[in-house]
């Protein structure tokens, strides 16, 4: 069964958002990994780079599918994980360690929109 981290904001879309202070770090879902299959290239945006919560802001690729992913918050962009541009397997491994995008956040309120841990399990089972 795929694991759900407690103290995360997640979408229904499987992404989630770890909020440290004025930044949010973005990746996909344990259960979004599962249904992915292997990871095989993460698409991530540039830091610089504005997201919009809801919006499209890069893509995971498997041996299966390939998934577009949506933010669930709003801000610029810091940094992404360059660890994935060689090893996007690292998603598999363990997908609340390796984060894709971190995001300064511009509408910290946006997270009360998301859901929490216990609402995300209920939409996964």
């Amino acid at each position: 069964m795929a694991k759900v981290e407690e103290g995360l904001f997640y979408t229904e879309s499987h992404e989630y958002v770890r909020v440290e202070g004025e930044y949010g770090y973005v990746g996909i879902t344990d259960y979004a990994q599962e249904q992915l299959g292997n990871v095989v290239y993460v698409d991530m945006p540039s830091v610089d780079d504005e997201v919009i919560a809801g919006e499209e802001f890069g893509a995971v690729e498997s041996v299966k599918a390939a998934s577009d992913l949506m933010s669930p918050v709003s801000g610029v962009v810091v940094e992404v994980n360059e660890a994935l541009e060689e090893s996007p397997e690292l998603i598999n491994q363990d997908a609340y360690a390796n984060w894709i995008m971190k995001v300064k956040l511009s509408a910290p309120s946006e997270v009360n929109d998301l859901m929490k841990a216990a609402d995300y399990e209920k939409l996964c089972h």
